[in-house]
């Protein structure tokens, strides 16, 4: 995937709000992990790891036998994952500059993951291809994605509906697709995977950072809205002061976008 097709803001900004997306999630895609079950001597690739906190804990759920190795295209994010990963003295894990359009290896990786990736692909069935060549026999590919739409919110916001709009359009005019997270399912199985394995998840607070990843989402993403013709910088600015507010109001409820989990194996 090359950069032009990623509609959220990269480099260190766009860093801080992946590790509030990790700290968010942190609890369900560990449990996804449980579910699934990483052999204790695992090597484990995670696809498109941005900021590196998953391959971080997929590193410390396989150590000390296995290890970890994330990929990314953005150098920044991956020197800074570099950084942290040696700051907590995590020596099992790894990390590469690839794109995820370009091959993934062959049949080197027990665990092949990716969050929030295939999203962004003109052509995620054929990055699920490349996953599954990854994979051992017998190993597993784990995927979660998003079904952006699937936002909620007490009581109703029109700054959220206008917010998933432009999201939404805005990753489609760069060939991506913001709902995919259906479409998992069958995503494994036509790459050839079987024994396939689904769950949803959907984090919603009265209070917290959880509230907070859609105002900040949306700044990360002005650039591209604006870049697109679809909103202008005013009804930007508007739109993620409300967001901003109805977030800090501790008698509403925000959610962040459902989220699919899928996972099939290599037979």
């Amino acid at each position: 995937m090359t950069g032009e097709h990623y509609v959220i803001r990269g480099g260190i900004e766009g860093r801080e709000r992946l590790r509030m997306i990790a700290r968010v999630l942190r609890p369900t895609t560990l449990a996804l992990f449980d579910r699934v079950g990483i052999p204790p001597d695992a090597v484990c690739l995670d696809v498109g790891c941005g900021g590196g906190d998953v391959t971080l804990d997929l590193a410390l759920v396989v150590a000390p036998q296995g290890r970890a190795v994330g990929t990314d295209i953005d150098r920044t994010k991956l020197d800074l994952a570099r950084a942290e990963a040696g700051g907590q003295e995590v020596r099992n894990i790894e990390y590469r500059r690839a794109d995820a359009g370009a091959s993934l290896g062959e049949a080197e990786f027990d665990v092949v993951y990716a969050r929030f990736l295939l999203t962004h692909l003109r052509d995620p069935a054929a990055c699920v291809s490349r996953m599954r060549d990854a994979v051992k026999p017998g190993g597993v590919v784990i995927v979660e994605d998003i079904d952006f739409t699937g936002h909620f919110s007490h009581p109703e916001s029109a700054a959220l509906r206008r917010y998933v709009q432009l999201y939404s359009q805005t990753v489609r005019a760069r060939g991506g697709d913001p709902d995919i997270g259906p479409r998992l399912p069958v995503l494994l199985l036509d790459a050839g995977l079987d024994r396939i394995g689904m769950n949803v998840v959907q984090p919603a607070a009265l209070e917290g950072e959880v509230k907070l990843l859609d105002p900040i989402t949306l700044e990360n993403i002005a650039g591209s809205v604006l870049d697109a013709g679809l909103a202008t910088v005013d009804e930007v600015e508007e739109l993620v002061a409300e967001l901003y507010r109805f977030a800090r109001d501790t008698r509403t409820v925000l959610s962040i976008p459902r989220i699919v989990q899928a996972w099939g194996h290599r037979p």
